[in-house]
């Protein structure tokens, strides 16, 4: 009943998305307000890998309308017709959005393939092992996304059976596969949880690898800390006592995805954004937002403050790429993933962070690996797994750079002086209901 009243609403008040290509390069977006739209624009948006160098985000009396500055990867305009139309119908009057907010961990079984979610302790050459336990199994990875964090590492992994090429049926083969992958999460470590469940339904693998890390609650500072105080995203929230707000402001290196990153944490943690401004148009990026609580209250108190800055903390560091970046790209076959990490294990080098694809009978695959000692990767070593994979196949890609802080402001400046200076660089305005 309630989704039939939410499509009610939603067709009386039809979202509206208008492109400007001519004047600047945005595109702007506007409908009946509900929790978690914002989430599901920026989705759109950054599931094309388009970068979003600046954004102007309002509420008021049941309507939002946001102001995205969109470019490709390489900074130009966005004029392919093809994903103009795409924007535009996944955000307009004919989308239904239905983004799942399962909290279950676990296998999700589709015709062509059987999707796989795992959360337990981080340690070297944890991939490898998860890999040729489904190589045993028969099972062929096709498509997957590997994150650690704070001593935890996360999956969300795509597999098809060996023997009939499409998802995992077999309900003894299935218990066979969760068994043993939790056996190999858990490890030694007997004070976490390693998780592996049976679920259902569609999934958006990085938006579950949040909801996974939030849940296992990979914020809470455990051992050594990846991050030194230089390095940590500046994060702060402040009341707004005159406007029943809580301002968060954020700086931080600018990199793709970081606005969906946030959001995702924000609205996993209910809370609303009601006003903000995104500038990432140099090499920071600052976000400031005006949120409450989805019960309508500003944060009630300093506890709560502090669990917020952790939360966004660790949604920022999560995808941050440690180490040296390798690509993989050759004909994929069952065990490939298994005999690559073998290598990366066997010569002391661990995945802090790795992508998975396979595309027309390509593999295309991205690891981020580190020496699994701490010290920094010797080239070395890099030169004979390359040697022993193949030059071809296997190229390195460098590694991240340092990330510079720059000095504190105001937690309410950027915001509205960001929303004044907008007008000379494209169009805004607030769209109001009249009722």
């Amino acid at each position: 009943m309630d989704d039939e009243y939410e499509k009610f609403i939603r067709r009386m008040n039809p979202p509206r998305v208008v492109i400007d290509n001519e004047s600047c390069k945005n595109a702007t977006v506007d409908s009946a307000n509900k929790y978690g739209i914002l989430l599901e624009v920026v989705q759109v948006l950054t599931d094309l890998n388009l970068i979003i160098t600046k954004a102007y985000i309002t509420s008021d009396g049941g309507w939002f309308m946001d102001v995205f500055n969109v470019t490709d990867h390489d900074g130009n305009k966005i004029t392919d017709a093809e994903i103009l139309s795409y924007i535009q119908k996944s955000l307009g009057p004919d989308s239904w959005f239905a983004t799942s907010m399962r909290r279950s961990v676990g296998l999700t079984s589709e015709t062509d393939h059987t999707s796989i979610e795992l959360i337990g302790s981080d340690r070297p050459g944890l991939l490898s092992e998860v890999s040729a336990v489904l190589t045993h199994l028969k099972c062929n990875v096709v498509n997957a996304e590997v994150w650690t964090h704070n001593t935890r590492a996360a999956a969300v992994m795509q597999v098809t059976d060996e023997l009939t090429g499409g998802a995992i049926t077999d309900p003894e083969k299935l218990g066979m596969v969760k068994r043993l992958l939790c056996n190999v999460l858990k490890g030694s470590n007997k004070s976490r949880e390693a998780k592996t469940a049976v679920s259902h339904g569609g999934t958006h693998t990085e938006r579950r690898l949040h909801q996974m890390m939030l849940a296992d609650r990979d914020y809470e500072r455990m051992g050594d800390d990846s991050f030194d105080d230089k390095e940590r995203p500046s994060v702060n929230v402040i009341n707004w006592n005159d406007k029943d707000y809580s301002v968060v402001t954020i700086r931080c290196k600018d990199r793709p995805k970081l606005l969906f990153d946030v959001l995702c944490t924000l609205t996993d943690m209910q809370y609303v954004v009601f006003h903000g401004s995104v500038d990432a148009e140099g090499p920071e990026a600052y976000q400031e937002y005006c949120v409450r609580h989805v019960d309508g209250s500003p944060l009630k108190s300093d506890a709560e403050r502090q669990r917020v800055i952790q939360c966004l903390e660790a949604a920022i560091q999560r995808r941050v790429s440690e180490g040296l970046k390798l690509e993989l790209c050759t004909t994929d076959r069952v065990g490939l993933l298994s005999d690559v990490t073998r290598i990366f294990r066997e010569n002391s080098l661990t995945v802090t962070r790795a992508e998975v694809a396979t595309r027309a009978g390509k593999a295309v695959n991205t690891f981020y690996v580190r020496d699994a000692s701490g010290h920094p990767v010797d080239p070395k070593i890099i030169d004979y797994i390359r040697q022993t994979i193949g030059r071809t196949i296997l190229r390195v890609k460098g590694s991240p750079q340092e990330m510079n802080k720059v000095p504190q402001e105001s937690p309410t400046r950027f915001l509205f002086g960001g929303l004044f200076k907008s007008r000379s660089f494209c169009n805004f305005s607030l769209i109001r209901s009249d009722s």
